[in-house]
């Protein structure tokens, strides 16, 4: 996803083309309780066993093989990191964005084909990716054709420097890079959550299910998560009643008292991305609470190191990204930043 930033930063310049890639059944719950956390807006995760990854028709490629892990307990933020509680942060550390930093062009330049020529200064200030809806059907493998850089675009400017968070600040905070999310986890005294911690946490005591509500079809769960609903990515007809991002508690908690664990925004993990480190976890019986792979790779961009995403958004629908499926995995370079993307945070027992 780095490659994507960096040459939609200077796609009128260089004349770029961008390609890149991003159930039905009955779950019975476990007798598992909401059990209270001495941590204020964060409750008990307690510790499982479980078969992480795709169980279903429509788990890619990445999710496969499922394989069997135990999590260990831990503590888990009731919702995503909102923009008052990041507001918090920044006031009292001072802390600046990577999107609200000018683009150092000798760093893209490690990203772009050799003999680039550097574009005017104006294409290289502080900005982020912005959603912009199309006039009608586009290549949906052509991301290129619903992102919109935008300069000025950040966390406190959601959609450009005319928009505000004013009144917003119970809605999840956007446009944070993994970076970014590290930053204020060390300051709050916690940590991003590993894959395995967050599909465990997904599943909200569950066996097995597709969401985080069960195993009923998105087309019948509109008040269930906030994703989109109609056609992606020009007509979304907003029956969750969101275009963007929801409050946070908007919509029901799963069944260990989270919040958005499908829709609204993506968010980051503590792992690094690899496309095949479940085949590498298959081998073993059992996996003691993994932590990702050492190093990572997509095929897609192999020169770019990706970090883990879950949960989707409000643009995830299924004809092109099942994200609200608790086994879906994305991932980004961890400078990346959007506005369907932010985090939540865990802590150690």
């Amino acid at each position: 996803m780095k490659l994507l930033v960096r040459l939609l930063r200077i796609n009128c310049f260089l004349s770029v083309t961008l390609f890149i890639s991003s159930c039905s059944g009955k779950s019975e719950k476990t007798n598992q309780s909401l059990e209270q956390s001495p941590f204020e807006g964060m409750v008990l995760i307690p510790e499982g066993t479980f078969i992480m990854g795709g169980t279903n028709n429509d788990a890619m490629e990445d999710e496969l093989p499922p394989f069997k892990v135990n999590v260990s307990g831990f503590y888990m933020d009731q919702t995503e990191v909102t923009n008052a509680q990041f507001l918090a942060f920044v006031e009292a550390t001072g802390y600046i964005t990577e999107a609200e930093r000018d683009i150092d062009w000798n760093e893209m330049l490690e990203q772009l084909p050799e003999g680039t020529s550097k574009p005017p200064d104006s294409l290289l200030k502080a900005g982020s990716l912005v959603f912009a809806t199309t006039d009608g059907p586009v290549n949906l493998r052509d991301y290129s054709k619903w992102w919109k850089w935008t300069v000025g675009a950040c966390w406190k400017h959601p959609e450009g420097p005319e928009s505000s968070i004013e009144n917003r600040m119970d809605h999840p905070v956007v446009h944070v890079s993994w970076n970014d999310a590290q930053a204020f986890a060390k300051w709050a005294g916690k940590r991003l959550p590993t894959e395995a911690e967050w599909e465990w946490a997904a599943m909200g005591g569950l066996q097995n299910p597709i969401y985080p509500w069960g195993n009923k079809s998105v087309n019948q769960a509109s008040d269930q998560a906030n994703f989109w609903q109609g056609l992606f990515p020009y007509h979304n007809s907003e029956k969750d009643g969101f275009f963007g991002t929801a409050p946070v508690k908007s919509f029901p908690p799963n069944g260990y008292g989270l919040y958005d664990m499908a829709g609204n925004v993506w968010e980051w993990c503590q792992d690094k991305y690899r496309f095949d480190v479940y085949s590498q976890y298959k081998k073993k019986a059992i996996i003691e609470n993994p932590t990702g792979p050492e190093t990572s790779l997509d095929p897609e961009d192999p020169f770019v190191e990706k970090y883990a995403m879950r949960g989707g958004s409000f643009l995830c629908n299924d004809s092109y990204c099942s994200g609200y499926r608790v086994s879906r995995r994305m991932k980004s370079s961890k400078d990346s930043g959007f506005n369907h993307t932010g985090f939540r945070c865990v802590k150690d027992i």
